[in-house]
């Protein structure tokens, strides 16, 4: 849209001129957790994929947070992390995509193939207390 096409636009909804709108400050509240040797920043609601957990679909599983973010507030004492619980719920297994893997060793007829597919989990976050 042009600059012209906006003002119109801006008075039409009855904004007046240049004026910004009022800022609301929102509270975020999110964690940074350990799942599966990597760190995941997450908040309520998020769908999350990891690494294969022992866990059937449905079932409600708890990750270990290494961060919290409470507003202006940021936890990274271990004591008080211990007590921050974020639980998250099973969405689904799956697995991801296939890597191959190939070997060549030049003027000796050595050649190796390899495929691999990593086991993941597919997570929704459903609670950070």
């Amino acid at each position: 849209m042009t600059s012209k096409q906006l003002k119109k636009q801006d008075q039409v909804r009855g904004s007046a001129g240049n004026c910004s709108p009022t800022k609301r400050y929102v509270k975020v509240v999110y964690a940074v957790v350990r799942a599966g040797g990597r760190q995941e920043k997450v908040q309520v609601g998020t769908v999350v994929v990891l690494d294969r957990q022992a866990a059937k679909v449905g079932d409600k599983i708890e990750l270990p947070a290494v961060l919290l973010v409470d507003g202006d507030a940021v936890t990274t004492d271990a004591d008080k992390l211990s007590q921050v619980v974020v639980t998250a719920e099973v969405l689904g297994e799956e697995r991801g995509p296939k890597i191959v893997i190939q070997k060549f060793k030049n003027k000796t007829g050595y050649k190796k193939r390899q495929g691999h597919r990593q086991d993941l989990t597919r997570v929704k976050i459903t609670g950070i207390k």
